[in-house]
């Protein structure tokens, strides 16, 4: 399931670089195995997830949800001076690319593929009708509204940006909520449940800074 994001070069070189970092990571949490055990295998394969888990699954949509925000973080960047826009960007970029690099590189050491034929969500129980134009799963922005981004400047480009991740937060929040409560392994257990807690938070920083400018989500 490989998302038809246009990508600027500045995140394809940070997720390039926050992969080999999160797989050099992710290694050194491997645990092998003694030889008096007998395995020829390690045990990071022995315990992988299997590729319909609720594990893998979080992992392979949360990345591609991942990747929108990095991009729509990248645009405002560049559409406005405003500092607070920017510093929120900036958080956003870091935290999400970051994330990203963790779960890719989980994948590759379970030896799971990191696309997959199942409609998405369906590791959630369900499945969802993507909107079309782009937006693949609840919450991703379609490619009209990327491009009425890219055009806007100033107080325009921060209203659409705070509008577009708002509703990204929100989407990408229930399914971290619903891989914190079921997910196999305790990495993504974790991991979610903290995805929860920021962006929930950045959601209600959201909400006072469209407030500011005088709309809402």
């Amino acid at each position: 399931m490989t998302p038809a994001v246009r990508s600027s070069r500045p995140m394809v070189a940070a997720g390039g670089a926050v992969l080999l970092l999160a797989l050099g990571l992710v290694a050194l949490m491997v645990v092998r195995p003694s030889s008096s055990a007998g395995s020829t295998g390690s045990a990071a394969s022995a315990a992988a997830p299997s590729d319909t888990s609720v594990d893998a699954g979080f992992a392979r949509d949360m990345s591609i949800h991942h990747q929108q925000a990095v991009e729509m973080s990248f645009i405002v960047r560049d559409r406005t001076s405003d500092v607070a826009v920017r510093r929120l960007a900036y958080d956003i970029i870091n935290t999400q690319a970051n994330q990203r690099g963790m779960m890719l590189g989980w994948l590759e050491m379970w030896g799971r593929p990191k696309s997959s034929g199942a409609p998405p969500m369906a590791w959630m129980g369900h499945t969802v009708a993507p909107r079309g134009d782009g937006s693949l799963m609840p919450g991703m922005a379609t490619d009209t509204e990327l491009d009425a981004l890219r055009s806007a400047k100033g107080r325009d480009a921060e209203v659409r940006y705070l509008k577009l991740m708002t509703a990204h937060h929100r989407a990408g929040a229930e399914m971290a909520q619903a891989a914190a409560d079921v997910a196999g392994t305790e990495e993504i257990r974790n991991l979610a449940a903290g995805m929860v807690r920021g962006q929930q938070s950045e959601i209600a920083l959201m909400a006072d800074m469209l407030e500011e400018r005088g709309s809402t989500a």
